[in-house]
C-alpha cells in the first residue's frame, strides 16, 4: 500500500465553450459565488469568462482534490444549464 501520492501538485486550465456569448454570462454569473466561496483546504479554483467560453484554474495538492474540483465545477455548471433551460 502507498502511504503518499507521488503527486506534488495538480494545475489544470479548462475552457468551457457555449453557444453563445450570453449563455456563457449567464452560467459564469450563476456560478461565480460558489467559486469564490468554495472551501480551499487543499485545492483552490479561479473562474474567468472570455466572451462565450469560460476558463477554470484548478491548483489542487493532491490528485483526489483536483478530482473533487472538477466534480464540484461540472456541478455547478450543468445546474446553471439546467435551470437556464427552465426559465426559457
Amino acid at each position: 500500500m502507498i502511504d503518499q501520492s507521488p503527486l506534488e501538485s495538480v494545475k489544470s486550465d479548462i475552457t468551457v465553450e457555449f453557444d453563445n456569448d450570453a449563455q456563457a454570462k449567464i452560467v459564469y454569473e450563476s456560478i461565480l459565488l460558489e467559486f469564490e466561496t468554495a472551501p480551499d483546504f487543499r485545492s483552490s479554483m479561479t473562474l474567468e469568462l472570455d466572451g462565450s467560453k469560460i476558463l477554470i484554474k484548478i491548483d489542487a495538492e493532491d490528485s483526489t482534490s483536483f478530482r473533487a474540483s472538477v466534480n464540484s465545477a461540472i456541478k455547478w455548471i450543468n445546474l446553471a444549464l439546467k435551470i437556464n433551460n427552465l426559465t426559457n
